[in-house]
């Protein structure tokens, strides 16, 4: 069996600062000479006087739009192009429910919007939580309807 060991040459003795003039790493213990490197300990973060970025960088709290860009007061909605309803038969009545059963979306989140990507080629009755106004116009175009829920 294998003794479990470091592989050779993987650990290193630590450097022996301060031990003296012959050492190679005597008196000023290898950090040159004078200045504030020298002396004692630079804060973290700072860049010699100018300001630093985490000064730099604006503050964000609260509960606006940007400190939480998560959309706290944002609604994601599940959204479907005008395209992907040619499959359905004419004069289908589109809810979220049968789009959810086809499989044309997953999660209905806070609702459906259509979008005006793609041809539509049918007369359909839409309805839907939101539409865009490209979405509309190809709509109404085929004779069909547009109807906000």
């Amino acid at each position: 069996m294998i003794p479990l060991a470091p592989e050779p040459g993987a650990k290193r003795r630590s450097k022996r600062v301060g031990r003296g003039m012959s050492s190679g790493h005597g008196k000023t213990s290898g950090r040159g000479q004078k200045g504030q490197k020298a002396r004692g300990t630079v804060a973290r973060g700072f860049e010699g006087g100018q300001t630093p970025l985490h000064h730099r960088l604006p503050q964000l709290r609260g509960l606006s739009k940007k400190a939480m860009n998560i959309g706290m007061f944002r609604k994601e909605y599940a959204t479907v192009n005008v395209g992907s309803l040619n499959p359905l038969p004419e004069n289908t009545v589109v809810t979220p429910e049968l789009l959810l059963s086809r499989g044309i979306i997953k999660k209905t989140k806070a609702g459906v919007k259509i979008l005006g990507g793609g041809r539509l080629e049918k007369a359909l009755t839409v309805q839907a939580n939101a539409f865009s106004s490209s979405a509309t116009e190809k709509i109404l175009a085929q004779k069909g309807k547009a109807e906000v829920i």
